[in-house]
C-alpha cells in the first residue's frame, strides 16, 4: 500500500473538522474525494503534506502511513524532498510576480535529482504548450485556467510522484476543464503519477479517478470503484444533480 490513511482525527482549535477516517491509495491510482463545502476535503490534503492554511490542522488520533511507515513526525519540507508528496493547493498560490519558468525552477530548489530537471522541464511544457507559450510572462498575467496548469506543473516539477491536488477545475470553462483532466490522466498512464484528487466537481472527477471516497462533515460515507459511486442511488442524488 502506498498511502493508508487509518482512522484520522483532526482539529482546528477545538473543532473536529476529521471524525476517524480511512482510506487507501495503491501506487499508479488515481482516487477522488468528494463531498460539499465544509465536508473535511481540504483538511485532509493538509493533514497529509501538513502544508498548512493560516490555521494548522492537529491530528488528535489515528495515522497516516507511507509504504507502510508513519509519516506523522516528517517534517514538511521532507515530505516534499524525500517522500515526493507535492500539494497543488486550492486557490493555485502561485508567485505572480514571478515568472512562469521561475515558478517552475522554484519548486526545484529541494531537489536530489538535479540531472532530471530538464527533463521533467520539458515534460511539463509538452503536457502544457501555453506554459511554454508564455514561459517568460509574469504568473499574475496569466488566465486562471493557465495558473491552475502552471500549479500542477509546479508540483510535478517538485519532483512529486504522488500529487495531491485541491479542485484544480475551480474557476475553468467546460472545455478547460476537460482538457486539464486528460493532462492529469496522462499524467498518470505516461509517467506513472499516482493522485488524490479533491474535486468538489463530482461528476468529473468520477469520470477520471479510478476510485472515490465520500466526505460528509469529517466522515466517509460512500467508497467504491468511480463506477460504483457514480451508479449509487444516494451519491447520484446527493452530488451528481440526480
Amino acid at each position: 500500500m502506498l498511502l493508508s490513511v487509518q482512522n484520522l482525527h483532526v482539529k482546528y482549535g477545538n473543532i473536529e473538522a476529521l471524525h476517524g477516517i480511512s482510506f487507501d491509495i495503491e501506487e499508479g491510482e488515481i482516487v477522488t474525494l468528494i463531498g460539499a463545502n465544509g465536508a473535511g476535503k481540504s483538511t485532509t490534503l493538509h493533514t497529509i503534506t501538513r502544508l498548512p492554511p493560516p490555521e494548522a490542522p492537529r491530528v488528535t488520533a489515528g495515522d497516516i502511513l507511507f509504504r507502510g511507515q508513519s509519516i506523522l513526525g516528517v517534517p514538511p519540507h521532507k515530505i516534499v524532498s524525500d517522500l515526493h508528496i507535492a500539494l497543488a493547493p486550492e486557490g493555485r498560490h502561485i508567485f505572480g510576480n514571478l515568472t512562469v519558468r521561475e515558478n517552475l525552477q522554484l519548486a526545484t530548489y529541494a531537489r536530489k535529482d538535479r540531472a532530471n530537471v530538464q527533463k521533467d522541464l520539458d515534460r511539463v511544457f509538452e503536457l502544457f504548450p501555453r506554459l511554454m507559450e508564455r514561459q517568460k510572462q509574469r504568473s499574475e498575467s496569466l488566465s486562471g485556467g493557465e495558473q491552475q496548469m502552471l500549479a500542477v506543473g509546479r508540483a510535478f516539477m517538485s519532483g512529486g510522484r504522488v500529487l495531491l491536488l485541491d479542485e484544480p477545475s475551480m474557476g475553468l470553462a467546460p472545455l478547460l476543464m476537460y482538457e486539464k483532466f486528460r493532462t492529469l490522466k496522462r499524467l498518470n498512464q505516461e509517467e506513472g503519477i499516482t493522485i488524490l484528487l479533491v474535486e468538489q466537481n463530482a461528476r468529473i472527477a468520477l469520470q477520471f479517478a479510478h476510485r472515490g471516497y465520500v466526505l460528509d462533515t469529517g466522515e466517509i460515507v460512500a467508497a467504491g470503484t468511480s463506477a460504483q459511486l457514480a451508479a449509487d442511488p444516494e451519491v447520484k442524488k446527493a452530488y451528481l444533480g440526480g
